[in-house]
Parts: C-alpha cells; sequence; structure tokens
C-alpha cells in the first residue's frame, strides 16, 4: 500500500461522511483508510459502514485520549509507505493524492505537508475564517503560502510522513495543544527532508461561528509557549506579532478611554450651559479634543481593518466576507495574543506545568 490516511475522530460524524466522499473521488487509488474514533458520544461508524463497499476503510474505536494518541493508534494499524494525517473537517479534491504522488516521484522526501483553502459553497463566515488563518496580514503566510515570515511546518489538518520516519520519532507526543507542530519540529531536527506540496492543498472547514473560532485559536497561542519550553529557540519574531498586537490595543484603550470620557465630561458641560447655568464655557471645546484623541487612538484599527477588508474582498471575491474578515482577523489576533499571554505568565513567570486533557473536544480542531 502507498498511503495510508489516519483520520481521528471526536464527535464529528457529518464532517467524515464528507471527507470519506471525497476520497472516493480520488484519480489515485493506492490507499487506504484508517478512522479513529476517540471515545466520541455521537459515534460515525453508521457513516463509516455506507462507504465499506467504496473504500478500503478501517474502523477503530479507542478511549478517548486527544488526537494524538488517535493518529498513532491509526498508525499503529497501518501498512502504508507514507501516512498522510488528515483532520475530519476537511474535504480533499480529486487529484490531492495524484499531487502528492507526483511530488514524491519528482523530489521525493521523508515528510510533506499542503495548504489549505475555502471551498466555494463555505459560508462566509468560513471563509472569513479561512481567509484570517491564511491571510500574510494576520498569521505571516506561515501555514502553507508562498509569503511568509518563518519555514514552513506540516500541520495535522494535511501532514504527510514516511513509515520509517514516524516510527523511528514515534509519532506524536502526549500533549494538550500544538502536538502536530512539535511532530514537524522533531522531523526536521532529525535531520528528516521536509517539504510544501503547494498543488496538495485541502478544503478545510475550520470552525462555523466566531466563538468557536475563538477557542481555537487561544489554545495555538497556548501551545507556542508549550512549544518554545520544549523546544528552546524555536519561538520567531512571528510567533509574538499576536501578542505584540494584543497589547498594543489594550494601550490603544487608555487615550480612547481618556477621550471618551473628556469628551462626555464636556457634554455634560455643554448640557449643563444650555439648560441650567447658561453662559460661556469650554464644553464644545473638550468635546471637540476628546473626539479627536478618541479618533487618533483608533486609527491604527481602522487603516489596518481597511487593509483587511479590500485584501479579503479581492481574494474572496465579495465585498461581504471582506467585511466579516475584519472581525475574524481580530479573533485571530486576539485570541492567538491573550492564549500566548495567558501561557507566558502561568509557564513562565509562574513555572506552572502544562495542564492536562480536561476537554478533549477543544483540541479537535
Amino acid at each position: 500500500m502507498r498511503y495510508s490516511i489516519i483520520i481521528p475522530v471526536f464527535n464529528r460524524p457529518d464532517e467524515v461522511d464528507e471527507l470519506l466522499d471525497s476520497l472516493c473521488e480520488q484519480t489515485c487509488h493506492d490507499f487506504d483508510v484508517h478512522i479513529v474514533e476517540d471515545g466520541s458520544d455521537v459515534p460515525c461508524k453508521e457513516v463509516c459502514d455506507r462507504y465499506a463497499d467504496h473504500l478500503p476503510l478501517h474502523y477503530y474505536i479507542k478511549e478517548n485520549g486527544g488526537p494524538g494518541a488517535a493518529r498513532n493508534y491509526g498508525a499503529e494499524h497501518a501498512d502504508g509507505d507514507y501516512f498522510i494525517v488528515l483532520d475530519s473537517d476537511v474535504v480533499l479534491p480529486p487529484g490531492y493524492l495524484s499531487a502528492i504522488e507526483e511530488e514524491l516521484t519528482q523530489h521525493p522526501c521523508d515528510a510533506f505537508g499542503g495548504p489549505d483553502r475555502a471551498h466555494p459553497d463555505f459560508t462566509p463566515v468560513q471563509k472569513a475564517i479561512s481567509y484570517s488563518m491564511t491571510s500574510f496580514f494576520t498569521t505571516g503566510g506561515i501555514r502553507g503560502g508562498k509569503q511568509k515570515l518563518d519555514k514552513f511546518y506540516p500541520r495535522s489538518f494535511n501532514m504527510g510522513v514516511s513509515r520509517e520516519l514516524w516510527q523511528q520519532l514515534g509519532g506524536f507526543r502526549a500533549m494538550r495543544f500544538g502536538e502536530d507542530i512539535d511532530f514537524s519540529y522533531r522531523i526536521c531536527k532529525a535531520g528528516a527532508r521536509c517539504r510544501l506540496f503547494p498543488e496538495a492543498w485541502v478544503w478545510h472547514k475550520r470552525r462555523t461561528d466566531f466563538g468557536k473560532f475563538f477557542r481555537q485559536v487561544r489554545n495555538s497561542g497556548t501551545a507556542r509557549i508549550n512549544l518554545h519550553l520544549l523546544h528552546p529557540g524555536s519561538m520567531k519574531f512571528v510567533h509574538t506579532l499576536p501578542a505584540v498586537f494584543t497589547v498594543g490595543c489594550m494601550l490603544l484603550v487608555i487615550p480612547f478611554m481618556f477621550g471618551l470620557v473628556l469628551a462626555i465630561m464636556g457634554g455634560l458641560s455643554v448640557w449643563q450651559q444650555q439648560y441650567m447655568e447658561p453662559g460661556c464655557n469650554m464644553g464644545w471645546v473638550a468635546v471637540f479634543f476628546g473626539g479627536v484623541i478618541m479618533l487618533i487612538s483608533l486609527l491604527p484599527l481602522l487603516l489596518y481593518s481597511l487593509l483587511i477588508l479590500i485584501d479579503s474582498s479581492i481574494r474572496n471575491h465579495s465585498l461581504w466576507v471582506g467585511i466579516l474578515s475584519i472581525p475574524a482577523s481580530f479573533i485571530q489576533l486576539l485570541g492567538y495574543g491573550l492564549g500566548f499571554l495567558s501561557a507566558f505568565w502561568k509557564r513562565i513567570v509562574l513555572k506552572k506545568k502544562e495542564e492536562g486533557f480536561d476537554n478533549n473536544e477543544r483540541l479537535y480542531k
């Protein structure tokens, strides 16, 4: 078998249905599929049974232990030359495996990964979230974009590893967050050949609302500190940018609140002059300068929002998606930044240990 596709699942039968359907359409057929049900309350066995006659499909059930442990479980039962790890919320274009085969034939390597895109049928919110996770103006292009501020590391939503390398490294470690990046770091440290396959992209649904998306990116910010402690020197400038952005937003609140208070006091003074104590006062001046201070404090964020609006509208061919990309981008940066700062305080300043697996549903992206 050339490829063994490993998919951990936790309460996502509908997503698995779409993914398996897309696997049926692959132009390359030298693969099998390993679905690992990680202690789900809503299993996907019925879905898998429907595809049993159409795919070389293996279905396993294990106790809940997180996505990394589920991937390792699948790998223990797989015998492909390459293990391809996918998240359950991706859909594959028909030429996905053929693109991987072409790349490996022309330039063999030990590990690889591909980028993600938004499907035309995704909701505007999903497209906005996808933009915020892939744009150079939000993540620095580190998730497989052609423009990037850091080297490429495969992510678990679309990652391939040779069976020999997987066995050499022992697969994923038991980490609450960031286990896929940790695996990528260990791949590179082992001296393995690791490459980006630009044409081996997937449609990635990610989260369907901003609340779930915030939790996801906050966990990613937390993971960055954990990864820094495991792999000293791995943290790059691009990884700190969301935290810098978050602190900057907090600092901008100070002049904004000062301007707001000044404008309110000026407005009260004008009201008092008009209805209670007629006479000349400086109320309107206070209102004016308060408004100016508020505008100046918001100007950097307004300009950044305009940049996101223009870029996303052009990329998605939709003004509405461009508008939604503004809150999505702020959630991406602020959520990651808050997770980063919180973990920095707990793990580096207070020297606390990493938290355990208390809610695995949030670990599945």
